[in-house]
């Protein structure tokens, strides 16, 4: 008879360090491998059509219950399952929950957590700190959307926010397009911006040029690389920063992991529209008041809600999977204008929070912890 023992491990922020959580090239191949995955079909996430985002705890406005929170900025818990199939075979959840407000605090406006499960016992197989997690399979798909789609000698980078998503996105860019020189900035506070000065100073040497800018012309005009990774509140699209056509130089790739509109210009044929999961978008469609972008405000969601009014073709918007499957063109020239819109999936998490449990095993990192040695209930 096989034991009913159940251990598992839990693996802090220094042990996820550790195990290799910031290693951005590792995390940039692992997404790359994730994606030929997810277009192939072998991965599974919530909701009926199993391409949920997730499930979201959000609050009302008004409540008869004087303890309830608030709908701050930000304010939100959620749960992102997935199943994620070939050589991870794992499954997993991340659950967070996030405040604006955390940062009066010093804290990091969204607090998460990963848990890893056995897909055939359904056991769990580590309970992680999820930040670092988080932030790297986030940046790290930017890296892979560069990898295919942004010209090889790209050298300007161009960045609106100077946050935690400017820094692994940036870290993804340089990993994959090493001729990197010069890096433009526009932030909300001169602390921020001095920071993430300072940041790219002391990791990236080869960067020579460092230049905050006022304005998201100046982000976008004469860059290589586009990308918009700044926080703030959603509901208006009239106030997410918006990319216009006139701004943008041939050969440009953009890279949107946040809020982000686009002006009529961008909405044109000859702008290749790459979604990092159409099903993920059309899942989320269906479950959103219209327009979709008022309440999911990335580029993506924006280009259905104009698929839906008539103003772009269904079949214009490409597969970031289909690209990296090999099954469909990534850049073809050097003049093409590319817009890549970045989601954001739990099957990222659980590709790479399978990695780092395994290393973390292989190194005999974290603390093991018990579930049982026998249930008491059978």
């Amino acid at each position: 008879m096989s034991s009913t023992k159940i251990d598992f491990i839990y693996l802090s922020e220094p042990d996820m360090i550790a195990a290799g959580v910031t290693d951005m090239a590792a995390c940039v191949d692992t997404m790359e491998e994730m994606f030929a995955l997810l277009y192939r079909g072998d991965y599974r996430m919530a909701g009926a059509s199993n391409n949920s985002h997730g499930a979201i705890i959000v609050f009302p406005e008004n409540s008869p219950f004087p303890d309830m929170p608030k709908p701050t900025p930000d304010r939100r818990y959620m749960a992102m399952p997935a199943y994620l199939g070939g050589n991870f075979r794992t499954a997993g959840v991340k659950w967070y929950g996030s405040n604006i407000a955390n940062r009066e605090k010093g804290l990091p406006r969204s607090i998460l957590m990963f848990i890893l499960n056995d897909v055939d016992t359904g056991a769990p197989l580590a309970f992680m700190s999820a930040n670092l997690l988080s932030a790297y399979r986030t940046g790290a798909v930017p890296g892979v959307g560069a990898r295919h789609l942004a010209r090889k000698d790209s050298r300007v980078v161009g960045i609106l926010g100077p946050g935690v998503m400017a820094r692994t996105s940036l870290s993804a860019f340089m990993a994959t397009c090493p001729a990197i020189d010069t890096v433009k900035v526009k932030g909300r506070s001169e602390k921020s911006l001095a920071a993430f000065v300072d940041w790219v100073r002391e990791t990236y040497p080869q960067i020579t040029t460092i230049e905050t800018v006022d304005t998201i012309e100046a982000v976008a005009r004469d860059s290589d690389i586009v990308t918009f990774c700044q926080s703030g509140a959603i509901g208006d699209p009239s106030q997410y920063p918006k990319i216009r056509r006139e701004w943008i130089s041939p050969g440009t790739f953009l890279s949107m992991p946040s809020l982000t509109d686009v002006d009529e210009g961008m909405e044109a044929p000859d702008i290749r529209k790459v979604l990092d999961n159409p099903a993920m978008y059309e899942a989320g469609y269906e479950e959103c008041e219209k327009p979709a972008h008022r309440s999911v405000p990335v580029v993506g969601m924006r280009y259905l809600d104009l698929v839906a009014e008539g103003r772009v073709a269904r079949d214009s918007l490409e597969d970031l999977g289909k690209i990296v499957a090999g099954e469909a063109p990534g850049r073809t020239n050097d003049e093409e204008i590319i817009i890549l819109s970045v989601g954001g999936m739990s099957v990222e998490d659980v590709a790479w929070g399978t990695v780092i449990y395994r290393n973390a095993i292989e190194r005999g990192i974290g603390t093991s912890l018990n579930l049982w040695d026998q249930p008491a209930l059978r």
